[in-house]
């Protein structure tokens, strides 16, 4: 299988079988996945399409094709990878979340540390599973986030009472934001981005910043020099004080 199929697929015996099977009985979730390594994302769709009340409408090799996806198919549950080329799971999670709140995110990975966690949780997530989790556990996620639950492993639940009880879990800093008039299409996310390399930051730190894998900080910036024209980090940091995104050091922002 190719990354972006559509097509509904299944196991050996045909697409997912819905609960109670039968014109009564109550619909299959609508799943997408994405994974970017081929072998994992088919294993993936071969045991979903074997587990009662799961249809498989898609599968993505990255984030963008995930939120492609869930724009053509509206599913109910998109199955999301941490780690992928062009956009990440934390990412595509915050797009959908945005952009389709009918469409609820697994994430299904095999990282469970703070720096995975936390940001895909802010994102919008609401379920969280490691690669290890058997078909009857991504059953119980896809059926609790479909109902408004919350679908997270018992690991990850004891790590997130760990940090709680820690006082580790805390919220991410405000970064001043951008103007409201922002030039040359950027996103609000593009400019604080600009903004904290303006500031001097390194890709690593702008991440850790912004609680989002260092793969996206380095996105933003692709697209930013792509939409602004500049060619280093020198340039961008002249264009971000010419056009108010950011100030130099003894100024501060209006």
């Amino acid at each position: 299988m190719t990354g972006g199929t559509s097509d509904g697929v299944g196991g050996p015996d045909g697409p997912g079988r819905a609960l109670g099977e039968g014109s009564a009985g109550p619909r299959a979730a609508r799943v997408v996945v994405a994974d970017d390594q081929t072998v994992v994302r088919e294993g993936i769709v071969i045991l979903l399409g074997l587990l009662p009340g799961i249809e498989v409408v898609g599968s993505a090799a990255d984030g963008l094709e995930a939120v492609r996806l869930v724009a053509e198919h509206a599913p109910d549950v998109v199955l999301m990878d941490l780690r992928m080329p062009r956009c990440d799971g934390v990412e595509a999670t915050r797009r959908i979340r945005a952009e389709y709140p009918g469409t609820q995110v697994v994430i299904l990975t095999t990282y469970a540390d703070d720096d995975s966690l936390f940001p895909a949780l802010r994102a919008g997530a609401r379920g969280y599973l490691t690669k290890d989790a058997g078909g009857e556990e991504i059953v119980r996620a896809v059926a609790h986030v479909m109902s408004g639950e919350a679908g997270l492993s018992p690991k990850v639940q004891l790590r997130l009472l760990e940090r709680l009880s820690t006082g580790v879990v805390q919220r991410p800093p405000t970064v001043p934001g951008p103007p409201r008039e922002l030039p040359d299409g950027l996103t609000a996310r593009e400019a604080e981005v600009l903004s904290l390399v303006a500031e001097g930051l390194s890709n690593g730190e702008i991440a850790r910043r912004l609680q989002v894998s260092t793969a996206t900080v380095k996105t933003h910036i692709n697209n930013l020099f792509a939409k602004t024209g500049v060619r280093d980090r020198a340039q961008a940091v002249r264009y971000a004080f010419r056009h108010g995104i950011a100030r130099p050091p003894g100024t501060s922002l209006p």
